[in-house]
């Protein structure tokens, strides 16, 4: 049984190009390479992480994948490129070389209303399960409706809604994306990542009994095999420990049996983005 953090991410701060990083978020603007990860995925008893982009630049695939090489237990990369670029298929070409990009992903939390559903980018990321890559949807739960309409022009793609669609856990609120929720996961293809939790939540004061709510509803509507467990660190140091965030977790899938603790802790991870031959 293999343990894996499928959702955590690497950088070499730069104030100048990590704008997202504001003031008041002091504790994750600095450094945070492998060194500073594997003991605490060592002291939790996980075997490996999946790191994803957090800069839309090909620079940062290739560092990523770069540290994935050179670490044995980045058992991958969710990459980004320019899925709207004329040359994506010869971009595609050059990295089928690179066993370890399982994925891509694009913030398109940051992007207007029709951006995900424009013709051009649903067609870069159709080529994209040509070349058998999974694709990680990163959007806020406002953003649900049109999600709900790029999914269902995709029916063939390897989708994973990351950090649960970032619903309002700070107000309680889960109007408007518990219904979304329940939509999406009539589609079969799409798999969900119990993470960034606790940023989502009042990051001082957030308990457990206010997240529950969200947890519970995404394993009634997934089940245990469409959810995968991710850290979403360093990012959850603004809120919480590593340690905090898997005791969470643990606490959030307690009422399941092994067998689907299991799945949700490394499974799941290892069949979505085809880990077989990295663990």
């Amino acid at each position: 049984m293999k343990r894996i953090d499928a959702h955590q991410h690497f950088w070499r701060y730069q104030p100048a190009r990590d704008t997202w990083i504001t003031h008041g978020m002091s504790a994750i603007a600095r450094d945070f390479l492998p060194a500073d990860l594997e003991p605490l995925l060592a002291a939790q008893q996980m075997d490996g992480c999946i790191a994803v982009q957090a800069d839309m630049s090909p620079e940062e695939t290739t560092f990523l994948l770069g540290l994935a090489k050179s670490h044995a237990f980045i058992k991958g990369v969710v990459g980004w490129t320019d899925l709207r670029s004329p040359t994506l298929s010869e971009e595609l070409e050059t990295y089928a070389a690179e066993p370890r990009l399982l994925g891509f992903r694009h913030i398109l939390q940051a992007e207007p209303e029709g951006f995900m559903t424009s013709d051009d980018f649903i067609g870069g990321v159709s080529a994209l399960a040509e070349c058998d890559y999974s694709y990680d949807i990163l959007v806020y739960y406002h953003q649900l409706q049109e999600t709900i309409r790029f999914i269902d022009r995709l029916p063939e793609m390897r989708l994973v809604i990351d950090h649960i669609a970032k619903p309002d856990i700070r107000s309680g609120q889960q109007k408007g994306w518990a219904e979304a929720l329940r939509m999406i996961a009539g589609f079969p293809h799409v798999h969900i990542k119990l993470s960034g939790l606790i940023t989502e939540a009042d990051w001082r004061h957030w308990r457990v009994e206010e997240i529950l709510p969200y947890t519970d509803l995404v394993l009634e509507c997934f089940g245990p095999d469409r959810v995968l467990f991710g850290s979403d660190w360093p990012v959850c140091l603004l809120a919480g420990s590593y340690e905090r965030v898997i005791g969470l977790a643990q606490t959030c899938i307690a009422g399941l049996s092994e067998q689907d603790r299991a799945k949700i802790m490394g499974e799941n991870a290892i069949r979505f983005y085809k880990l077989n031959d990295a663990v």
